[in-house]
């Protein structure tokens, strides 16, 4: 029993695929909105490269321009599909190839889930990758004279200005490494000394972080030095004031940005998903019901169309079957050949035979 059956007049034929062919061009623009999103999600990843470690997290956006590259191809031939579906005798053209079209179709509706799916699952990913790059870029900030570190400091002042964030998570990971190039320590200040020589690994820790994590709104004088000692600024707590600095850390910063767009993005690529989706329903429709009315002979009757032509149990064992059997198409069976009717035959008499003809009789 076929799925879904729905009688087709010529007239509603007709309609369907006058419809089908604009949706298949709103399709294509659907395809260029595709990859616009991947490629805007690629050059957002790409800014800030120099925080990230290496990873997947290309795959997303990768996968969205791909797709939208294909969703343009795939939904070009098929508005041209469409357009010649509204005659019969044009059909003929197409006939053959409108089932592997909707079959690789479905295939490429489906890639466009599974990259709107993407959008919400590489979260873990990208906060790894933020964790490892802001730890490595934090690490090398006081590099400024060493080839191939040289930028990392503006880039983190940047970024620490541009997302009001302050370390990796949180403004306490300045405490833990030097971030003072040795150029700028004076190496004749007994304090300075006094620092180095109690770090057991002989860097010049302080309680400090960079002039870019002040907050501009507080309306207090920036207190970058010296975080945590009450007795060196007036009027101050540590544990009780409200710091200057910005609080949240920059992989928490990074990270809340990134999954707002990649959130929007994955919506975006689910409506996209459900229009191919019921496109590829209507070509379907329009599939079967051009294939009914060439096998009815009346071009201008009605015809049946349908999603399936039996139920979704047998065609799933059809298909299963058609799996399996794929690579034995040029295998021989000793069962059926045993029940061969020309197989054993023996041959009778392969001379040649002495048929007399008739002659045929003179004229008199």
């Amino acid at each position: 029993m076929a799925v879904l059956k729905v009688k087709f007049t010529k007239t509603r034929r007709d309609k369907l695929a006058q419809i089908l062919w604009i949706l298949n061009w709103v399709s294509v623009v659907s395809g260029i909105i595709l990859f616009s999103l991947g490629l805007f999600l690629k050059i957002e990843i790409k800014k800030r490269n120099e925080v990230m470690a290496k990873g997947d997290i290309n795959s997303v956006p990768n996968m969205l321009i791909s797709v939208g590259v294909i969703a343009c191809i795939i939904n070009f031939l098929g508005g041209k599909i469409c357009y010649d579906c509204s005659d019969a005798n044009k059909f003929s053209r197409w006939k053959l190839v409108m089932l592997p079209y909707i079959i690789c179709t479905f295939c490429f509706t489906f890639c466009i889930l599974v990259g709107s799916l993407m959008c919400y699952t590489m979260r873990n990913e990208l906060e790894e990758s933020l964790y490892l790059g802001l730890r490595d870029a934090i690490k090398f900030y006081k590099d400024t004279d060493i080839p191939g570190r040289c930028f990392l400091k503006k880039t983190v002042d940047l970024l620490q200005i541009g997302f009001h964030c302050c370390g990796n998570n949180g403004f306490r990971d300045w405490f833990e490494i030097q971030w003072v190039s040795p150029r700028y320590l004076n190496m004749a200040s007994k304090d300075v000394l006094d620092r180095l020589k109690s770090n057991i690994d002989g860097k010049f820790l302080v309680d400090g972080v960079p002039f870019s994590c002040c907050n501009p709104s507080s309306p207090r004088p920036c207190i970058q030095y010296q975080l945590t000692n009450n007795s060196a600024h007036y009027n101050y707590d540590f544990l009780t004031e409200e710091l200057n600095i910005w609080m949240k850390g920059c992989r928490e910063a990074l990270l809340d940005y990134y999954t707002g767009i990649m959130r929007s993005i994955g919506i975006a690529a689910l409506l996209i998903w459900l229009f191919e989706l019921s496109v590829l329903i209507g070509v379907r429709y329009l599939q079967t019901a051009m294939k009914n009315v060439l096998l009815l002979g009346n071009l201008e009757g009605e015809s049946d169309g349908w999603l399936l032509e039996n139920s979704f149990v047998e065609t799933a064992k059809y298909n299963i079957n058609i799996i399996k059997n794929l690579g034995k198409t040029n295998q021989i069976s000793t069962v059926s050949s045993m029940n061969d009717p020309n197989i054993n035959v023996q041959n009778t008499d392969c001379g040649k035979t002495n048929v007399t003809t008739k002659s045929i009789p003179e004229a008199r």
